[in-house]
């Protein structure tokens, strides 16, 4: 069951966009909240939960591209609805699900609901950022700098090439589908850039392992050995 916020300060476009959500996900929705203002749907959301997050650009004059770091730092995914379409580019490097353009009509707006579902990453693949929320900030950090992801139940583990490591809000599932195509699932826990990957060890038993160019090893699930194999030759 979905929870739902539209963040739109235009209440006909507000209306229609929960009118064409509804007749989409149907009786699937548990609630949708609307926000004519940035500050009200930054207030709502540090206080409830929402699955999906749909949001103008340009609010009574406020720039919701300001918050969108923030934005995408939390559990659920975010989509664009603006008729800014200069500022679809950066979006997605910063991790929304999609962009869809003003003016829009049903058709479109299903297009990008689905991908929410959807295991297939999004079709931009610009992701260039994970934002990540810590003490109360938001940090940027670049996805060229990311080794591998682990899931950690609704949670991502994210570790980073200098060592460090990072917690992010959302499932390693709604990061495999907005990372860059380099990122590879190699086993039920653990999402890994392929640049990184050193070879493949096969181990008694045929237990797979993929060593890293760092030294470590992930464990590979069998039934994922032959889609790398074919990805590393």
């Amino acid at each position: 069951m979905m929870k739902i916020m539209i963040i739109e300060d235009e209440a006909r476009i507000a209306k229609r966009i929960e009118r064409m959500t509804r007749n989409f996900f149907e009786q699937n929705i548990l609630a949708i909240t609307i926000c004519d203002s940035l500050q009200k749907g930054l207030t709502y959301i540090e206080k409830n939960t929402i699955d999906i997050l749909l949001l103008d650009l340009n609010l009574n004059g406020e720039n919701g591209f300001e918050i969108l770091k923030s934005m995408v730092a939390g559990s659920f995914h975010t989509i664009i609805v603006s008729a800014y379409t200069d500022k679809a580019i950066d979006a997605f490097t910063y991790g929304v699900l999609d962009f869809v353009p003003k003016p829009f009509d049903q058709t479109r707006l299903s297009m990008a609901l689905r991908r929410v579902t959807s295991v297939e990453k999004t079709t931009a693949g610009t992701m260039k950022y994970l934002a990540v929320k810590k003490a109360g900030h938001t940090r940027m950090i670049a996805v060229k700098d990311v080794l591998y992801v682990k899931g950690a139940g609704i949670y991502s583990e994210l570790y980073l090439q200098n060592g460090q490591q990072e917690l992010h809000d959302k499932s390693m599932e709604m990061l495999e589908q907005l990372l860059p195509g380099s990122f590879e699932r190699i086993h039920k826990s653990y999402l890994i850039s392929l640049d990184q990957a050193e070879k493949i060890i096969i181990r008694p038993g045929s237990s797979y392992s993929l060593l890293l160019k760092n030294g470590e090893t992930l464990p590979i699930g069998r039934s994922r050995y032959k889609e790398l194999k074919r990805k590393m030759i």
